[in-house]
Order: C-alpha cells, then structure tokens, then sequence
C-alpha cells in the first residue's frame, strides 16, 4: 500500500510540524494510522514518538551522530534505482542496528545507514535522521497519540486510557485499534503493566484527611519495584519499566514459588537487598544486586534480597484492578506468606500514623506509603489515592521578603522568602519559598513584624531586614536554577517561629550543600537506574 511508504510517513510528519493546532494533529494522525495495515501502524506509533528497538527494555540503537554523519559523507556504493523505503523496511533496518555490537560493529553500522540513506529523497532523510535522534519536535506525544486512537474509534479518551495502561504498549495499543481488537484487551498473565504510583503528600495528617478520615499505611521500600507474574510452577519478574528481569533474580523466583499459594496471580511488590541482620541496605546495593547479568549465582548469597508484596492484581483468573484495595489486600493475605507479606496499619488517628512512620525509618525504610482503602488500582496512574510520606528534616531560616496572600489569605504577608546564610559571601542566600504552617493569628502578627522591618514595597509584597529567624521542615533539597544559591527545598514548611535565634545563627549554605551531597550518596542512583527503580 502506498500509505505504507516511508514518505507518506514523511509527509505526515511535515504536515504535523507545520500545524500548531492541537485538532488538526489528532485529525491528521487518526486518518493516517487507520489507513495503515495494522502492523504497520504499530510500527508507525513508535517511530511517531522517536521509539526506535530497545526503548522496552531491548538492546538500544547506540548510534552516534558521528557515525552517521561518516554514512552521510561517504560515497554511494551503487547507482542502481532503490526501491521506495517502507515502514517495514526501516523498522528491519533500525533492529538491525540495535543487534550490532562487538569488534567492528561502528563500521558496520556505518554501512547500514549508508544503505539506508540511499534510499531516501531529501524530505525522508530529513524524518530519517530525526528518529535516529529521538527528536522529532513535531507535536505529537503518549497522550496525543492516544486521542487520535479515540477519534479513529469513535470512543471515549477515558476507555482508550485504560486500554493503554493494560496494554503497556502505544504500538500494540494502536496495531489493536486499527485491527479492530481493543474490545479483547485484559489483564494478562506474561504482559506486564506499569505500575500505580503515589504523589507526595506533606504529613500523616494531609493523608488522613485527603483519604475521608482514614488510611492504610505501609513501608515505602527504597528497592526495586516488581510485577510478579505466576501460572503454576512458572514465575516471571518484570520492572516498573516491564522489563523482563527473571534470569537476575533466582532466589526470588524460589521465594515466590514457596510463599504465593495460588495457581495464578499478578502481583505487586519491592525487591531490597538486605544485610546478615536483614536490615535494609542502601539502594545502590540492591541495583548492583538486581543489575547482574552474568554470575548471577555468585551474588545470590552475598547480597541476599528480601521480597515484600503489597498488591494484588489478578489471582486465579480474577482481575482484582477494579475492586477497592481493602478487598485487594485480604485477597493478597489470603493468598501470600506473612514472610513477604508488607506489613501495614489502618488508621484515622495522626498519633498511630506517625509512630508507625517513626517505627519503619527506624528499621533503615524510606517512609510509608499512604493509601486509599477505597481505591482500585490503576496501572501507569499517579494520584492521591497512593501517597508517599518521609520524614521531615528542619533547617533554620531567615525570612528575607515576603509575598501577599491571595484567597482566604488576602491581607497577609503569608508567601515567605527564605534564606541561609552564605559563610563565605556573608550574604544571605533565598533557598525557597512557604505559606504553610502557621496559624491565622500567626499570619497576622507575623504581618505587622514584617512590615515594621521592611526595606522596599512593592505591588507583589515586601523586602525585610533578615531579623526573623523560623525553623522549617522540608521533605527534599533539590538543585534549583532560579535561585542564586543553586538550590532549593522542597515542600517547605514553617514547624515555629525561633524568635530565640539570631539571623547569624540560621544554617548556612555550606551545610546545605553538605546535606544534599549526602542526599546524593544515600540515594545513590546512577543516571541508568531508572529502569529497575
């Protein structure tokens, strides 16, 4: 089919990038991809969003630019007429580089781009090249892709959503509605889906409140998350990012086997390496455990890994993903050994909450995950009804401006600019910003202190003497470029007011600099652990 040709692919993508309009795109990407045969639609998805081989968890293109720019300047072998390049074609084409490797792989490749390159006119080169770089700078995106399958359907952008959490897959996803086969799609056993995530929450007291007056809390483990799937004696491990991990962890695969009591199930869990004691280890060492691919059996013993589950998916046949988690988790008990059962606490009291917060930092865990006894589960999702929650460090800051409120607020110098002192500069350097944590009557007074001290007006507040002081807690500091001091603290909020400290007695910026770098080492995350974390 002519539709099928690379330049039709081409043209689509010029006619994309010419278009700002959200509209046209999904018109022009639903009308093309229903055109396509289904398995060339599939391959058009990836190729739409740069997704060459290997973006699952396969072997990756590793094409530099400078090998191709040595095929694009090298002479052509052949002056015979070339047959119109495909889709088909140069998926084949694109695989083909992802499986060289080894001594002489760079000229290889070399020569399969200049081969390829011979086959295309200008304006497919041009596509050509931007999907060897990931860089299409068209438009299109996951979500936009997805509503152009809802305007080819004719269906809800919320029913095509669900299809694409338990498919996993935007190709498939796309090769199934051009197929006509959406309606099959289930939950299935060996087709791993992304997992349910949790947004940060700032107290054990936002969870209650957020949750209608009652949450399940458990350890959030600093490991690597899995999907556990088992159908008899056959058990296969798969990461946040479905890739398949199974042949790295032997001795989970045992555990599983000896400790899940069901024909068939779906489960979700964290795997933590853990030391002679069975106390958490930091997570670099987990990732060097669970990132084995060779002797694996050599590290089994020396870095043992503990297994904990907490979610069910599917068991014995039954998708478990609508039903409430309270229902999920007495499933998941009824089927899973205490041994790699995650504890947890249902509680509406703070009190309860934050001992059991205290309980499991204390056993060497990140924090606790808040969750929704009445939420179902939802693949791939981050929202409210999971939250994450760590502990709180505190820092002493001055406050150096301060913003009016706006809303309930209004009338208050209530958004404070907050500073540490630069030891070496003697400067006092803005670090963040809060309106959280005092009350009305602490808002108004702190209102009448600030403009008694204040050093310039304008419309959006005021700039201060730094004379006071106030000691805040904060869940994480994080590398900022819009401050000077390069730096930030996230989710910060006043704990008290320290009218017994002096400005010069306020953190300085060395010792933030010193608490991130050990924020750093402790999370210990090298830039490829994504795929497994």
């Amino acid at each position: 089919m002519v539709a099928s040709s690379f330049g039709g692919f081409a043209r689509l993508c010029e006619a994309l990038e010419a278009t700002s309009s959200r509209n046209m795109k999904v018109t022009l990407l639903s009308k093309y991809l229903s055109e396509l045969p289904p398995e060339d639609s599939r391959i058009a998805a990836y190729l739409l969003l740069g997704l060459p081989p290997g973006f699952r968890g396969r072997r990756p293109l590793s094409v530099g630019w400078s090998t191709i720019s040595e095929a694009l300047n090298t002479k052509p072998t052949s002056t015979l007429i070339q047959e119109p390049l495909t889709l088909q074609d140069l998926w084949s084409t694109l695989k083909a580089l992802a499986s060289l490797q080894g001594s002489g792989s760079r000229s290889r490749r070399v020569a399969v781009l200049q081969s390829l390159f011979q086959r295309c006119s200008r304006e497919e080169l041009e596509w050509v090249l931007r999907i060897l770089s990931g860089e299409m700078r068209h438009g299109v995106n996951h979500g936009l892709l997805l509503e152009s399958v809802a305007e080819m359907l004719g269906a809800e952008l919320e029913y095509v959503r669900r299809m694409d959490m338990l498919v996993s897959d935007i190709g498939e996803l796309v090769r199934m509605a051009v197929a006509g086969e959406l309606g099959q799609v289930e939950l299935r056993l060996f087709n791993p889906v992304r997992p349910m995530l949790a947004e940060v929450c700032d107290s054990v007291e936002d969870a209650i409140s957020i949750h209608g007056g009652s949450t399940s809390l458990e350890p959030k483990y600093d490991g690597v998350r899995v999907q556990i799937h088992m159908n008899g004696p056959e058990v296969r491990v798969y990461t946040r990012r479905l890739t398949d991990i199974t042949a790295r962890v032997p001795d989970i695969i045992e555990l599983v086997r000896g400790t899940v009591a069901a024909g068939s199930a779906v489960l979700d869990g964290e795997v933590v390496a853990v030391d002679e004691s069975g106390r958490a280890l930091p997570f670099q060492e987990t990732m060097r455990r669970v990132g084995r691919r060779r002797d694996v059996l050599e590290v089994v013993e020396k870095l043992p890994l503990r297994l904990w589950i907490f979610d069910a998916l599917y068991i014995d046949g039954e998708v478990l993903i609508d039903r409430p988690y309270e229902e999920r988790r007495r499933r998941l008990e009824s089927i899973v050994r205490q041994e790699v059962l995650a504890p947890r606490v249902l509680t509406g009291d703070p009190r309860v909450a934050e001992e059991f917060l205290r309980r499991v930092v204390d056993e060497g865990h990140e924090g606790v995950l808040a969750k929704d006894p009445k939420s179902t589960y939802s693949p791939g999702r981050r929202g409210s009804r999971w939250l994450k929650l760590k502990p709180a460090e505190t820092l002493d800051v001055v406050i150096v401006a301060a913003e009016w409120g706006h809303g309930r607020r209004r009338g208050w110098l209530s958004n404070y600019h907050l500073a540490v002192l630069d030891e070496e500069t003697k400067n006092f350097m803005v670090v963040g910003k809060t309106f959280k944590g005092l009350t009305d009557e602490e808002f108004q007074h702190m209102t009448e202190r600030l403009l008694s001290i204040k050093t310039d007006e304008a419309g959006w507040g005021v700039t201060v003497r730094p004379e006071v002081v106030v000691e805040v807690a904060y869940n994480e500091i994080q590398k900022s470029p819009h401050y000077e001091s390069g730096l930030a603290l996230r989710f910060a909020r006043i704990v008290r007011i320290r009218s017994d400290k002096s400005p010069q007695e306020v953190d300085t910026l060395q010792r933030l600099r010193t608490l991130y770098q050990r924020q750093l080492e402790k999370k210990g995350r090298p830039l490829d652990s994504e795929d497994l974390a």
